[in-house]
């Protein structure tokens, strides 16, 4: 027993901490840790507005089929992608009888957005941002534009989108 004690009185004076000053964390620890995770955070933002200037936004460039009529009941929506491209994409067959495309990311923070089935009104559930599902407008919440929408052109009973004529980059 003498043994342990002796090993724990040499452990206590060889190792000095106290339990209670091992949890503070010095202002000189946590002003370095606040320099790591600011610097951090400045070259994410700076590589996301780089990639937005040096990568340009995709074109759409020709018409392009989505799907045919009867695939899509009034009040329903079809995702789709562009042959070539990343961007998603959203066909909305609203109640009165009309077709809209739209990006399907919010113009906020690109969270998906939906079609909410007789509200006339795209949903983005992020930051509860709504917009006109016939203009593509902001109706409420922090998007700061109009989704970027495409034309819909209806061809026999199929459907085929394309960018507006007077879209410019």
């Amino acid at each position: 027993m003498s043994k342990e004690s002796n090993l724990d009185k040499n452990w206590k004076k060889d190792f000095p901490i106290h339990k209670q000053e091992a949890a503070q964390v010095s202002r000189r620890d946590f002003a370095k840790f606040l320099t790591l995770v600011s610097g951090g955070l400045m070259v994410g933002s700076g590589l996301v507005a780089a990639k937005s200037y040096l990568l340009p936004k995709e074109e759409v460039e020709g018409e392009h089929f989505v799907c045919d009529i009867k695939d899509i009941p009034v009040g329903g929506t079809k995702a789709f992608l562009i042959e070539g491209s990343t961007i998603p994409y959203i066909l909305i067959h609203i109640e009165d009888g009309t077709f809209r495309a739209y990006e399907q990311k919010c113009t906020h923070l690109s969270c998906a957005v939906y079609y909410k089935p007789g509200s006339g009104q795209i949903v983005c559930p992020c930051h509860e941002g709504y917009f006109d599902a016939k203009t593509g407008t902001v109706n409420a919440g922090p998007p700061p534009r109009p989704l970027p929408s495409l034309d819909v052109l209806i061809k026999e009973q199929s459907i085929y989108v394309k960018a507006h004529e007077n879209q410019v980059g």
